[in-house]
């Protein structure tokens, strides 16, 4: 067996250990024989800590697995059986701003939601649009596992302004509320099945079953306060949620708990301490452990940088497509009937079965009229964005924080959009050259 070559772009991510450290427990299954890591000259410093930490990690467990580094992309991307997305475009200072101006304006900041999500996603698109125009040229055959935020859009714009139809985005959030629903049912994730539909941090868990009963009852009176590493867990109103019918995730406060979350946002913007901030102090603190040469395995600290179930995710969605398994998975796809809510061509976060020739989405129906209205809100903000990423048009733009419910004022998102555009304007070229 000549074994898989797998191309991570975005290497130098502090992430990368969690990946590597899911292939070496699959290596009996998915014998990855070659990891590239890519970056960009930012990056490269960070890049060879993560390569050196991954080295001694293969060392430590046995396998013949090559690290390679490099900084051409094409390089990597030759020949690769899978590529695998997990890039900051402008690095943790961008997302600083993205969710530092937002808040100086009064509407909240956010890494994927509101003003903060678009203009992650403006950054983001081209780039992973041209690296899907090198995989049709280099590794054909390859699947894109997108792990980059925001995932939603950034697998619409694909969709919509490309021919490539190799791409799966990933997000740990689905994982983390079936882990969150098997505890509080006491039964272990594999005898918990759950169905999840919506869109990318807007996904709903719709049935519970638990030995072929239907127990999404039980799960719709105690959801409380679950919730991810970077959201603060208020509890949920549980008349509420009964009411809706579905479960909704952590992302969904921001929608239905603005006021909150904005009041909490706005003190810790005071403190230079939003969650952007924090996260970079983290990963300070997480470089300076993987320099550390006795270090041969991904520290307890990685917890806290928020990417929990991150190698379960990519791995287990890599090794499914590799090995045909047929299991059912959560993953960003083309709809094609699965939720009456959407058309059969947009993108959407559904449970799909997982083959070799890609995912099958499972027959969800139609979400409740209650969250109808929200998420066909936030699918359009998702097709403005990914128009305004592609063609640079201001006005798209525009119309795509018009359209967020969290921006709220047509005088506020005039304001943001100048001010993010300079703030990032490096990144965003498609916005200039034209003037």
């Amino acid at each position: 067996m000549e074994g898989i070559k797998i191309a991570t772009i975005g290497g130098g991510s502090s992430y990368t250990p969690e990946l590597v450290d899911g292939f070496l427990k699959r290596y009996e299954t998915l014998p990855v024989r070659e990891l590239w890591l890519v970056d960009v000259p930012e990056g490269e410093e960070k890049m060879n800590i993560v390569a050196a930490l991954a080295r001694r990690m293969v060392e430590r467990a046995g396998v013949p697995m090559e690290i390679h580094t490099t900084l051409n992309r094409r390089e990597a991307l030759a020949g690769a059986d899978f590529v695998t997305t997990q890039l900051r475009v402008g690095q943790l200072a961008a997302r600083i701003k993205d969710e530092r101006i937002p808040l100086k304006h009064g509407i909240l900041g956010q890494e994927t939601n509101g003003a903060g999500g678009l203009f992650k996603g403006l950054r983001t698109i081209p780039v992973i649009m041209e690296i899907c125009r090198d995989m049709e040229e280099l590794c054909p055959d390859a699947w894109l596992i997108n792990f980059t935020n925001p995932v939603g859009m950034v697998t619409e714009a694909v969709h919509r302004y490309t021919n490539f139809r190799k791409i799966i985005g990933l997000c740990n959030v689905p994982i983390g509320m079936h882990r969150a629903i098997a505890d509080k049912l006491g039964r272990p994730m594999e005898d918990v099945q759950v169905t999840f539909g919506g869109l990318n941090h807007m996904v709903f868990a719709t049935k519970v079953m638990v030995d072929g009963e239907d127990v999404t009852g039980r799960i719709l009176e105690d959801w409380g306060s679950q919730s991810v590493m970077n959201i603060t867990g208020i509890a949920w109103n549980p008349e509420f949620v009964k009411e809706l019918g579905i479960l909704p995730c952590s992302y969904h406060r921001y929608y239905y708990m603005t006021k909150e979350y904005l009041a909490e946002e706005l003190e810790q913007y005071g403190k230079h301490e939003l969650r952007a901030e924090l996260v970079k102090g983290v990963e300070e603190e997480l470089f300076r452990l993987y320099q550390d040469s006795s270090l041969c395995e991904k520290p307890k600290l990685l917890e806290k940088r928020g990417g929990a179930y991150y190698s379960d995710a990519a791995c287990n969605l890599i090794n499914s497509l590799y090995n045909d398994l047929g299991d059912v998975q959560v993953v960003n796809t083309v709809n094609n009937g699965a939720i009456d809510n959407f058309e059969k061509d947009e993108i959407v976060e559904v449970s799909c079965v997982i083959t070799r020739s890609g995912p099958k989405p499972v027959r969800v129906g139609r979400l409740p009229k209650a969250v109808n209205g929200l998420v066909q809100q936030i699918k359009s903000f998702e097709v403005a964005g990914s128009a305004a990423a592609v063609t640079g048009d201001r006005r798209k733009a525009l119309l795509a924080l018009m359209i967020n419910p969290l921006v709220m004022s047509q005088k506020t998102a005039e304001a943001v959009l100048e001010e993010l555009l300079e703030a990032h304007k490096e990144y965003l070229p498609q916005f200039f050259q034209k003037q």
